[in-house]
């Protein structure tokens, strides 16, 4: 197993789906864990986005962050509100990195029967002799598998303190736009009700993504 990345930019999840059948996937399972100390009788109240300096320096990735990010906090009860009038500051943060998988076994039936792949990702002539086919095949197979976590921070404006952080980590073979917004959903459904963490929360995705 190989690492080809370990932070990618937000573009990887506006890929169109990398294995077929994506389009029948109607939900998604995530890992959630939350932690903090939000008092039982606060309300979600009015708050501002805060940006570390490394997300001011790539504005234009976190402002997409930010617009998957929102719809999940103000459905939890937030409203936002200028910085100086916030009672909250909320940070959000997201990443994905991309593993390759070898298959060994597929490796093996792809040179038996490389008919199949002709026009694959990195094909190449077997030459004369093999006699499958047109000759054309896979070298080998690595299959990305796509790994994401999205992170909200809630600290009280007034006092600085945390109340309270919750991730969501998920890991898949395929990709879609309609993913970072599901998985900000997720990390924010339990709010702010105790919770075991981690846990599986699973949410749906849009029936066109």
């Amino acid at each position: 197993m190989q690492a080809r990345q370990v932070f990618a930019p937000l573009a990887a999840f506006t890929a169109v789906a990398v294995l077929a059948g994506c389009a029948a996937i109607n939900s998604v399972a995530v890992d959630v864990s939350s932690q903090g100390s939000w008092p039982a009788d606060r309300k979600p109240g009015s708050y501002a986005i805060e940006r570390l300096p490394s997300q001011q320096a790539n504005a234009a990735e976190q402002d997409r962050i930010e617009a998957a990010a929102l719809p999940a906090i103000e459905a939890a009860g937030f409203t936002r509100a200028p910085t100086e009038q916030a009672d909250l500051l909320i940070q959000v943060g997201a990443r994905v990195s991309e593993v390759l998988r070898r298959d060994p076994y597929m490796g093996h039936w792809a040179w038996r029967n490389d008919w199949w792949f002709y026009g694959g990702r990195r094909p190449f002539f077997y030459g004369p002799g093999f006699g499958f086919g047109p000759g054309f095949g896979y070298d080998h197979y690595d299959f990305p598998d796509y790994q994401r976590e999205v992170g909200v921070l809630i600290r009280d404006r007034r006092s600085q303190q945390i109340v309270y952080e919750t991730r969501a980590a998920y890991t898949s073979r395929w990709t879609s736009d309609a993913l970072l917004p599901a998985m900000f959903e997720a990390s924010m459904k339990d709010f702010p009700l105790p919770a075991l963490t981690p846990r599986t929360v699973t949410v749906a995705l849009p029936q066109a993504h």
